[in-house]
């Protein structure tokens, strides 16, 4: 997970010792070149108390359905979910900031529940707000970003949109994690970002975008900050022979695709769906 965000601030002020970059690296010439379908702005992301987050809406969705909003599991304001716990259809009135393309607040959000939340083989809140795709549409002008429904792919360019901090972090899809562990909790077929995309504390939650579609990939989640292994904000990676692998200062983020086939008509949960693999209570 990423640090505490009082961290995060702290490291904000000395970046200039050394501390992680308070802003995005800028992206090798061959990236900045490549052409995009569509440009990545800050429009549909939000900002929540203590990370980013972004209304989503899944392939089937309709406009006359509840929105939603995905984060961290870890971004949860009742705290970390423990290793093994899934939550489902849990209350809660918690308001996310809705921004538009340049990053300007301009709407508050309200959640009615928590529609699924964990920080088991994934890491991943989804909370279903009290207005509609069409409400959000008509009053604020914002399209919800959609979640793609198939494996992201190595060498992906891509954009982390962090509503938190209002900025935009450009690399690659470096490659993937057969396991990723991180204090007692462990991850499956995690993404790996090339050494641009310098996420801090803040920027958990925030979706990935695929720059060519617009599509959103995956959510980011954490970094290994200090070198450590499979410590708390030092997550390692293990592959399927059990070997460990350390990378100080790369970050990561966890798969989206296999989200959509868990949510049926009118944006409902259903874990029993064919195809959702998601893990259950």
């Amino acid at each position: 997970m990423r640090k505490p965000l009082v961290a995060a601030l702290f490291a904000l002020v000395i970046a200039g010792a050394g501390a992680a970059p308070a802003v995005a690296a800028p992206a090798p010439a061959e990236e900045a070149a490549a052409p995009a379908v569509q440009a990545v702005t800050f429009a549909g992301t939000v900002s929540l108390s203590n990370c980013s987050g972004s209304v989503i809406r899944f392939p089937g969705s309709e406009d006359n359905d509840p929105a939603m909003v995905m984060s961290n599991g870890h971004c949860l304001e009742s705290g970390f979910p423990a290793a093994g716990q899934v939550i489902v259809d849990r209350a809660s009135s918690r308001t996310f900031g809705l921004l538009n393309s340049a990053g300007t607040r301009i709407a508050t959000l309200r959640a009615s529940k928590i529609a699924y939340a964990t920080m088991t083989d994934t890491d991943v809140a989804l909370y279903q707000l009290t207005t509609t795709y069409a409400q959000i549409k008509s009053s604020y002008g914002i399209t919800a970003l959609t979640l793609n429904d198939t494996h992201p792919v190595a060498g992906t360019a891509i954009t982390v949109a962090s509503g938190y901090w209002k900025r935009l972090y450009n690399c690659n899809i470096d490659g993937f994690v057969y396991r990723m562990k991180e204090g007692s909790w462990t991850w499956k077929d995690s993404v790996r970002y090339t050494s641009a995309c310098q996420t801090i504390g803040g920027t958990s939650g925030s979706p990935v975008i695929d720059q060519a579609t617009g599509r959103v990939v995956a959510v980011n989640n954490t970094g290994n900050e200090d070198g450590e292994s499979c410590t708390v904000n030092n997550p390692c990676e293990v592959d399927a022979s059990g070997n460990v692998t350390v990378r100080q200062g790369i970050n990561y983020a966890q798969e989206t695709y296999q989200i959509p086939a868990c949510f049926g008509l009118d944006n409902k949960l259903d874990l029993s769906r064919s195809g959702c693999t998601l893990p259950k209570p």
